[in-house]
């Protein structure tokens, strides 16, 4: 694909994925994260070719410009749309897919000091919530949702959403839809559901418990004789009135 053919792309992306967009100029003036991709894809064309030093300076001042850094040895895919973009960190070994999605301040980011991959490859189709952390030479599947502020440190089936501290992979039930996937507001709260399920099962055995309550009216005077578990061997309470 040409220079000019990507270009492009990565304009007709921003209209598609950003209602917001009104016009060419106004995204070639005023959208950053395409600013950054752009200064990335030279910056990665010096880098291939030995031109390490000139490329780091480059991405330094796109980082000054956009406030979105990009190491240039990373590998982006075509149509990468960084939306507001602020706070972005794509570190060296990181990869990219196609129609890949990020918001503001996400981080791609490395857990080890020792050479060779250790950043995360993101494939075809993902959308990144603001603020998520996906960390370590892990992969995230295509079509997959990494929710808001989510921190990603295993890898991710394709077609999965990822929610929570640490992130907790949801596997969707159906099919992902054809567009961009940008419903990053919809996300299960999987640890909130596990809990309301344990609890709504505590009750129904606390109740069929309370059923079993011996009443002894004419024995201990009214009370009732509730079951109590002994703590070190000793029990207390109701259960042995003296």
């Amino acid at each position: 694909m040409s220079v000019l053919a990507t270009i492009r792309e990565d304009i007709r992306c921003a209209f598609e994925r950003d209602p917001a967009a009104r016009s060419k100029l106004e995204v070639i003036l005023a959208y950053p994260g395409l600013h950054a991709v752009w200064f990335h894809r030279i910056n990665h064309w010096l880098w291939n070719r030995g031109l390490t030093t000139l490329a780091r300076f480059l991405a330094h001042i796109a980082r000054f410009l956009t406030g979105i850094e990009i190491h240039p040895a990373a590998k982006i895919g075509p149509r990468l749309f960084i939306d507001h973009g602020l706070g972005v960190v794509i570190g060296e070994t990181a990869e990219v897919g196609a129609n890949v999605t990020m918001y503001h301040q996400v981080t791609l980011g490395g857990v080890s000091l020792e050479k060779g991959k250790r950043h995360p490859t993101i494939e075809d189709d993902v959308v990144i919530g603001s603020g998520a952390k996906i960390l370590g030479a892990i992969t995230v599947g295509r079509g997959s949702r990494i929710g808001a502020n989510a921190v990603v440190v295993k890898s991710v089936p394709p077609n999965s959403v990822v929610v929570g501290v640490p992130g907790q992979i949801v596997q969707r039930s159906k099919p992902r839809p054809q567009k961009p996937d940008l419903d990053h507001n919809r996300l299960p709260d999987a640890i909130g559901e596990s809990l309301i399920s344990v609890m709504q099962r505590l009750e129904k055995l606390e109740r069929s418990v309370q059923s079993l309550e011996v009443e002894t009216n004419g024995r201990n005077g009214g009370a009732v004789v509730r079951v109590h578990t002994p703590e070190g061997g000793v029990w207390h309470g109701e259960d042995f009135m003296i």
